[in-house]
């Protein structure tokens, strides 16, 4: 049985956090576990009762101000914690060294004499998730193989190397006719279940003795004198006795596998080994299984398992019987059928849709007056162009400077240079790493914080104000706060605390020091977004999946943007550049990252619980919708959007009927086409909302990206200054 380990939880139950707490503290740090710290013993139990943690440290050095024995006492009364690791923190004296058996008589599984050391700290709690602790886990394992043990169908016996009979399974005792427990330290010899036949007892001892399998069929008496006829497998289970043995033998009664201990030599190792048990699985034979009338089913020993396969083929080749004439003329016919059908696929043409569009132009021009077919000759100019929504402006006399400023934000803006001019940049973005710290719960947020979140339901909430409180970092406190409403952590069954995580790496792989594209501007869009799925249309055409793979794509939407424009990146020649083809450089990088933070350790993987199609369909609506904040296609998603959404829910809602004019609209909004439409336009809205604020928000947000793209005359060696 393959063990599975969660990730280990840890309680401190210290009156005061002095150097000792905190050492422990950071060593739970560094080895990974869930740490949690209480000061009283009734909080410490229900926060146990609660959590369930596999080890708890009690001070153990105050004992006016902590009973840690009376505490200890009462945990272990509860019944979850009988696999818990209670370890006892005392004073290091000169004196004797004290008797262990207090602690052992009060429930400790051990004792550390204080040392804050975080090194000792750690040490000592890698020894217990290697020793009690992973014990602990096996036990818990090994009860769950004796209930299916139990429950099994099959008929299990497992015998010591002294033929003592340990344990008989309900299906076993039913089938020899004994009541339940009658079995259990009976010698096998005292049991007249075993035939008297002195050459098939030499055959099987002959193999177990030397840690071989056994199987085949022999008859036995029940307990009433009856004969049956059973098939049993025997099995050596061999190892050095205790638990690591009796997991052995578990796994191979489980696998129809039966294990007998005794003394051999092992001709690999050439070292002794023992076998120490007998695991015997029986099958009653009804006579109707040919494999079943079979006396004794040992391969020989000098056939290997390649001469055995041959044989069996050889046999195979030897009988010929109607099936084999069947199925060849079979496959005469099934190649003929594919070669028909090759033969039909070479012959078909395909046509994409834009082929069709200009092929039925092309007829429409036939019979048309001499202006609709000039007309329709710039139609398809137009159609035949490789760049259908790419934007084209004409140039304005008046204002020539904002034309170049909007055409540089919607088209790539990599200059065509020669290979000798990309100026390659020496500086490479990297990823903020930060220790995960488990963040504050969303019940145990601040008030003044909390205060400033109130009208976070509302368009004119003030992300500026929770930007302050938070010393730059609103994203985690809006985001706990948002997803909470929006039921996230159910939806991905993931608990709060993963969730936390996620938001605190997420964040921190946001620059602070970007004028604008920090984590201000995320949690403005996350906000953005959770109000506009708020809207009872939007409610009403989304899905679930969609609400949380939109929450979650505004969430990671720029995560590490270097405060660069892809056309700075592009003409740079960055590697992030190099790495996308100077196509999407940033939005590809936020979604690629995004997902990286996410997996790459399993205390921030929010989706590790999810099945594997749903996470599949997720992936999919978030990387979608963060590609769809890409300026470049702008124009391609408004079009899209207003052909296939807009236009016809204008020509729907002339009509004046009810039910079926609603049924109509909800099933043209709810297709897969335009609910991905309506994603992307949701998120882009959120991204660029901001000028649709209140006017003082508005003019903090337009000073902040001014000033973001001023930062980049200062070339790609430089820094983003920190300040206006």
């Amino acid at each position: 049985m393959r063990f599975h380990q969660d990730q280990l939880q840890v309680l401190l139950v210290f009156t005061k956090e002095d150097s000792q707490c905190n050492g422990f503290y950071r060593a739970c740090e560094k080895a990974g576990f869930m740490c949690s710290v209480t000061k009283e013993p009734q909080a410490a139990l229900a926060c146990f009762l609660d959590k369930h943690h596999d080890i708890i440290i009690i001070d153990h050095r105050h004992p006016r101000q902590l009973d840690a024995d009376v505490l200890c006492r009462t945990i272990r009364a509860s019944n979850i914690s009988e696999n818990t690791v209670i370890v006892a923190v005392v004073c290091r004296t000169e004196k004797e060294e004290p008797s262990v058996l207090p602690f052992v008589n009060a429930g400790f599984t051990r004792r550390y004499f204080e040392n804050s050391s975080i090194m000792a700290c750690y040490n000592e709690l890698i020894q217990l998730e290697y020793g009690e602790v992973r014990s602990q886990l096996k036990l818990r394992a090994c009860n769950s193989i004796f209930i299916a043990l139990e429950k099994s169908q099959e008929a299990i016996e497992i015998t010591s190397e002294d033929h003592i009979i340990q344990y008989a399974n309900p299906a076993f005792e039913t089938t020899m006719g004994y009541q339940a427990g009658e079995l259990i330290g009976k010698e096998l010899a005292e049991v007249p279940i075993n035939e008297k036949k002195a050459d098939l007892l030499d055959t099987i001892n002959s193999y177990i003795r030397i840690g071989k399998e056994w199987q085949g069929n022999y008859c036995t008496k029940k307990k009433n004198g009856d004969n049956i006829q059973q098939h049993v497998k025997i099995i050596p289970v061999i190892g050095q006795g205790g638990l690591s043995s009796l997991h052995f033998i578990l796994t191979a009664a489980l696998c129809g596998r039966h294990c007998v201990h005794l003394s051999f030599t092992d001709e690999e190792t050439g070292f002794k080994r023992k076998i120490r048990h007998y695991v015997s699985i029986i099958r009653v034979c009804n006579g109707s299984n040919k494999a079943e009338k079979i006396a004794e089913c040992v391969q020989p020993e000098g056939l290997s398992d390649m001469q055995t396969s041959n044989l069996i083929k050889d046999k195979r080749k030897d009988s010929l019987d109607v099936k084999s004439l069947v199925s060849r003329s079979g496959n005469e016919v099934t190649h003929q059928r594919r070669h028909s059908s090759l033969a039909r696929i070479h012959s078909m043409t395909i046509d994409a849709p834009i082929t069709k569009v200009i092929n039925i132009i092309n007829a429409a021009q036939e019979s048309s007056p001499m202006p609709v077919t000039e007309a329709l000759d710039r139609v398809l100019e137009i159609l035949r162009t490789t760049e259908l929504y790419s934007p084209q402006f004409g140039v304005k006399d008046d204002d020539p400077h904002a034309n170049d400023l909007v055409g540089g934000l919607m088209c790539d803006g990599l200059r065509r240079l020669s290979g000798n001019e990309y100026i390659l940049s020496s500086k490479n973005l990297h990823q903020v790493s930060s220790r995960i710290i488990n963040p504050i719960a969303l019940q145990d947020i601040p008030p003044r914080i909390a205060k400033t979140m109130e009208k976070e339901e509302f368009w004119d909430f003030n992300i500026f104000e929770l930007e302050a409180a938070t010393h730059k970092r609103p994203l985690i406190y809006l985001g706990l706060k948002i997803f909470s409403r929006f039921g996230i952590c159910e939806f991905l069954n993931c608990s709060e605390s993963t969730l936390r995580s996620w938001l605190q790496i997420i964040e921190s792989n946001y620059h602070s020091y970007n004028p604008y594209h920090n984590s201000t501007h995320a949690a403005d869009v996350l906000h953005a977004t959770a109000y506009f799925l708020s809207k009872e249309r939007i409610k009403q055409t989304l899905d679930p999946v969609d609400e949380v793979a939109a929450l979650l794509a505004a969430t990671i939407h720029d995560v590490d943007h270097p405060g660069r424009t892809n056309s700075f990146l592009c003409n740079a020649g960055s590697k992030l550049a190099i790495l996308y083809n100077d196509v999407a450089v940033l939005e590809n990088h936020h979604a690629a990252l995004g997902f990286q933070l996410t997996i790459q350790d399993d205390k921030c993987n929010i989706f590790k619980n999810m099945e594997k199609n749903d996470y599949r369909m997720l992936r999919q609506g978030i990387v979608d919708m963060v590609l769809a904040t890409e300026m470049t296609k702008h124009f391609e998603h408004v079009n899209k959007f207003v052909n296939s959404v807009n236009k016809p829910l204008e020509s729907l809602e002339e009509n004046k009927e009810t039910n079926k004019h609603a049924e109509t609209i909800n099933t043209m909004l709810r297709t897969p086409e335009n609910r991905t439409l309506i994603k992307r336009m949701l998120i882009k809205c959120a991204d660029v909302s901001n000028p649709c604020r209140s006017l003082e928000f508005c003019i903090e947000w337009a000073a902040r990206i001014s000033e973001e793209y001023f930062c980049q005359e200062e070339g790609p060696e430089q820094e983003p200054r920190r300040g206006r």
